[in-house]
């Protein structure tokens, strides 16, 4: 049986990815529940927003670590951003996977919530030389832009396009000693 809680999560992501707005009230309309039953898992708009943008993260950190050959923690920030490119790449992103930006009275702490949440995975970064944080910075940046343009659908590469792009990212973390 499925757990109420993830029906409001998977229902109100939905809406998200279909270009609706979540609320208490359309969450509870799009998850088959009442407002008081969507009120008992998250009391508050905020409490259900933040409670997406883990579900998401929760879905990205486990992607990202299903690529590496064990807990991210014992591999290199370059072997974690190369999983994060991959991920990128790969992944059939959505509206939903900006979730963070979905509403805007609450994206300064959605953002901040986000970024906490991934904080772990680029941790490192201070320890390189300049030149190697420029080399993962840039490879980084790489991979959030083609983030946002699948998830957004504005000009995401192509498939034939990808391989060039990973090629051009490994190029750039070969040149990482960490």
């Amino acid at each position: 049986m499925t757990n109420s809680r993830d029906v409001v999560i998977e229902r109100s992501l939905d809406l998200i990815r279909a270009g609706g707005t979540v609320s208490l009230a359309s969450a509870a309309r799009a998850s088959g529940l009442t407002k008081p039953g969507v009120i008992y898992h998250f009391p508050t708009k905020h409490a259900l927003m933040c409670g997406l943008v883990d579900a998401v993260a929760d879905d990205w950190l486990h992607g990202m670590a299903a690529r590496l050959p064990t807990a991210p923690e014992s591999v290199s920030v370059s072997e974690r951003v190369a999983a994060y490119l991959d991920e990128c790449l790969d992944r059939e992103a959505d509206p939903s996977d900006i979730v963070m930006l979905s509403d805007p009275r609450l994206r300064d702490e959605l953002t901040a919530r986000w970024a906490e949440r991934l904080h772990a995975w680029f941790s490192g970064f201070e320890a390189l030389p300049a030149a190697q944080r420029g080399h993962l910075s840039a490879v980084r940046l790489m991979a959030d832009g083609i983030w946002f343009a699948k998830a957004t659908g504005i000009n995401p590469p192509t498939l034939e396009e990808r391989p060039a792009i990973r090629a051009a990212a490994q190029e750039l973390l070969a040149k990482v000693e960490a």
